[in-house]
C-alpha cells in the first residue's frame, strides 16, 4: 500500500506545476536504510518461513511494513486515505453515471502494452464510439500525444513522487473533458501492479493487462490486482511462438486469485482477439447508456 511510499502531490496537464492536486499527500521519504544495525526477529511486522527461507513482511493487519510505524496506526491511516478516496470516487461515478458515460481503468506494470492496446482500440472503434482518455504517469505527456494523435481528447495526468491514481485527480481531469452518452472515457493508470488495485477512481471496472513476456506467475505475485479486476487481457499475444510461455497456467493462476475473472488474449500489434474486447466495451457502454451502468455491470 502506498500509506508508506512516499506519495506526493499530481500536476494535471494545463495547471501550475506543483499545483495540489491530490486527495492524499504522504510525507516523503526514502526507503533506504544502513544495514549496519540488527533487527528484531521478535518484530511483528514480518514472519520467517523456516522451511523456505522467506520472510514476509505483510504479516500484520494492515498487510505492509512500515518501519517505526505499528500495524494498528498504518490501517487507521489506510482508512483515513481510502475514506477520502472513496468519497471523490463517489462523485465520480455519479458524474459519469449522469452522462451516461462507461469508465474503464487500465491497469498494468509498465510495458505491458497499454498504451498501444489503447491507440488501436480507439482507432478500431472511433466511428461508433465516443471515447475520451486520461492518461497517468509519473513524468511527460508521452502518451497523451499518441492518444491525441488519434483524434480523442486526452488529458496528461503527472502524478510526480505518485505512484497510482487518485479519485481526485480524476475528477479535476474529468472538469476539462466532454462526455458523450454511450462514449467510454479510458483512463490508463500508472505502471504498477500494486497500489491502483486500492484505489477506486470512480470506474465501472478495472481491466488489468499482462504481457505474455511478464511470467505465467504474475497474477499470484500481486493477487491484489487480478482480485480487483474484472477483466484480464493477456497482451502481445503475437509473441508467443518466439517465448516459453505456458498460456493456460497463465489463465488458471489468475483465476485462482480471482475465478469471477474475464480473460481474453489478445494482441495489440496483429489485431488477434481484440474484437471480443471491443464487444466487451460495447456491451457495457450500451448499459451505461441505459443507466444501468450506475452499478457495476457483471
Amino acid at each position: 500500500m502506498c500509506t508508506v511510499c512516499g506519495c506526493g502531490t499530481a500536476t494535471v496537464e494545463g495547471e501550475k506545476a506543483g499545483a495540489e492536486k491530490s486527495a492524499h499527500t504522504h510525507h516523503d521519504h526514502s526507503h533506504d536504510h544502513p544495514h549496519d544495525h540488527r533487527h528484531d526477529h521478535a518484530d511483528p511486522h514480518h514472519t520467517h518461513d523456516e522451511r523456505g527461507g522467506a520472510i514476509d513482511f505483510g504479516a500484520g493487519l494492515a498487510g505492509v511494513h512500515a518501519p517505526g510505524l505499528s500495524q494498528e496506526r498504518i490501517v487507521r491511516i489506510e482508512r483515513d486515505i481510502l475514506s477520502k478516496n472513496d468519497a471523490y470516487a463517489r462523485d465520480n461515478r455519479a458524474l459519469l453515471a449522469q452522462r451516461g458515460t462507461l469508465a474503464l481503468n487500465l491497469v498494468s506494470s509498465p510495458g505491458s502494452g497499454k498504451t498501444t492496446l489503447l491507440v488501436r482500440t480507439i482507432n478500431d472503434m472511433k466511428q461508433r464510439l465516443a471515447v475520451a482518455v486520461i492518461e497517468g504517469d509519473q513524468q511527460t505527456s508521452n502518451d497523451a500525444e499518441r492518444i491525441r494523435a488519434t483524434g480523442a481528447p486526452a488529458i496528461q495526468i503527472n502524478t510526480g513522487k505518485g505512484c497510482h491514481l487518485d479519485a481526485h485527480m480524476v475528477g479535476h481531469a474529468l472538469e476539462s473533458l466532454q462526455l458523450r452518452k454511450g462514449g467510454a472515457l479510458f483512463i490508463e493508470n500508472v505502471g504498477n501492479l500494486v497500489c491502483p488495485s486500492a484505489f477506486d477512481l470512480g470506474e465501472a471496472h478495472k481491466v488489468v493487462v499482462l504481457s505474455v513476456t511478464e511470467g505465467e506467475d504474475k497474477p499470484l505475485k500481486y493477487p491484489d490486482m487480478f482480485a480487483a479486476a474484472d477483466l484480464m487481457l493477456l497482451n502481445k499475444a503475437d509473441l508467443l511462438p518466439h517465448l516459453a510461455f505456458d498460456v493456460g497456467a497463465c489463465l488458471a493462476n489468475a483465476l485462482r486469485v480471482n475465478p469471477l475473472l474475464q480473460t481474453l488474449v489478445v494482441s495489440a500489434t496483429t489485431g488477434e482477439g481484440i474484437a471480443a474486447f471491443y464487444a466487451w466495451i460495447e456491451a457495457r457502454a450500451a448499459l451505461a447508456a441505459s443507466g444501468a451502468g450506475a452499478a457495476k455491470a457483471g
